[in-house]
């Protein structure tokens, strides 16, 4: 009787996990729709450079990059980005994980036109919960994000789709960037 007790119990106890829904993961803090983290980085200067500042004044594109060939060839279309809307308010930030003195060469050798930082150890990944290299941040005024790319695309589709994602949040005609790059790399 104590052995069909145990049976019965048993059976009970694993039809109630079976049934019960599973947990569901904790929702990001750091997501499409969320408000920006507190960020605060210094740049290549000793300059401070607080997002909530740049926000405050209109969007902000916080690119989490290296200098690996892939970010290399995709750079082209980010400086291209910066360029086609710094006069409509777009802020940009680029944050290498690299060493102050690479990341000054390849600052000089790429003729960077957008803000920098350099972050060796990484604490920017932690701020924006990814572990991808690169992440684009696309943040609008007043500090909620607006789109998330993660990944290098040397073809220059991300920064094609952040640049739409950009002309609507501050809405103005979208700038084909990668037409643009590849039209400059013809001349």
């Amino acid at each position: 009787m104590n052995r069909v007790l145990s049976v019965l119990t048993l059976a009970l106890f694993a039809g109630a996990l079976c049934a019960a829904e599973p947990p569901k993961p904790a929702p990001k803090k750091v997501d499409v729709g969320t408000q920006a983290p507190a960020f605060v980085i210094k740049d290549g200067s000793g300059k401070e450079i607080n997002l909530a500042d740049l926000t405050a004044k209109g969007p902000v594109l916080v690119r989490l990059t290296c200098g690996c060939s892939g970010c290399d060839k995709e750079l082209a279309y980010f400086q291209a980005l910066h360029e086609a809307y710094k006069g409509a308010g777009l802020a940009s930030v680029a944050v290498f994980k690299e060493s102050d003195a690479k990341v000054a060469a390849y600052v000089k050798e790429k003729k960077l036109n957008m803000m920098y930082a350099v972050d060796t150890k990484g604490d920017s990944w932690k701020v924006f919960e990814t572990k991808t290299m690169p992440t684009n941040f696309l943040i609008g005024k007043g500090g909620t994000i607006l789109a998330i790319s993660n990944g290098c695309d040397p073809s220059g589709l991300i920064a094609k789709h952040l640049s739409e994602k950009v002309a609507a949040a501050i809405k103005v005609p979208a700038v084909d960037v990668k037409k643009k790059v590849e039209g400059d790399k013809k001349k």
